[in-house]
């Protein structure tokens, strides 16, 4: 609780070491974020470190955006399809990783469409039990882009109550400047969604590092 107060005075705590590298942040963080448009072939890795779901549909069937390609399974989060199009192969594809290694995969013809599955609009998320809502972000496929694709909703789930929710948009490498771009563009949203976890954490302090 004391270092909670020092925290919401805005103390800082400093370190011996470490490195500054030159920043370039200033090549990308003056455009605003666009749209990269419908590729020609989706590849959507399904497998997971060596685990494989069940999965929901077959070379040659259609497929619109957001539609389940797999079942729940386990700790693991179900794939959606991100555009319309059709199945033509399901097969070990190299993964989107420097170890270059293949894993199972959805590959989509996609139509050029991008039509979309019939949304219902979820229901106020403070009305819902904070399991309710770890279900339906499992069920939403959210995983951390960090590298590693850790399912979110198992950060979700602490063995106690965290006293403190830390919002990492902290950029340290060079040249990246997504997070940066994304608070700048999509404000409401980001708090949102925080309001969202904090709901669900109940956490005594939130902060966002920039």
């Amino acid at each position: 609780d004391e270092q909670l107060d020092l925290i919401s005075s805005g103390k800082l705590w400093r370190f011996h070491g470490g490195i500054h590298p030159q920043e370039n942040k200033q090549q990308s963080n003056q455009y605003a974020i666009r749209d990269a448009g419908i590729p020609a072939t989706l590849v959507i890795p399904v497998e997971h470190k060596g685990h494989t779901p069940e999965l929901l549909v077959n070379i040659g069937d259609s497929v619109l955006k957001g539609q389940p390609l797999t079942k729940v399974y386990g700790a693991m989060v179900v794939q959606h399809a991100s555009s319309s199009g059709t199945v033509i192969a399901i097969e070990k594809r190299c993964d989107l990783h420097p170890s270059g290694l293949t894993v199972l995969s959805v590959v989509i013809q996609t139509d050029g469409l991008d039509r979309n599955i019939k949304y219902i609009k979820p229901q106020d998320y403070q009305t819902l039990a904070p399991a309710i809502l770890v279900d339906k972000i499992q069920q939403a496929g959210i995983v951390g882009l960090g590298g590693a694709g850790f399912p979110s909703h198992l950060k979700l789930t602490p063995h106690k109550k965290p006293k403190l929710l830390l919002i990492n948009a902290a950029e340290c490498e060079p040249y990246i400047t997504a997070d940066d771009r994304l608070i700048q563009e999509q404000a409401q949203e980001i708090i949102a969604g925080i309001n969202v976890l904090k709901h669900i954490l109940q956490p005594t302090l939130t902060i966002i590092a920039i």
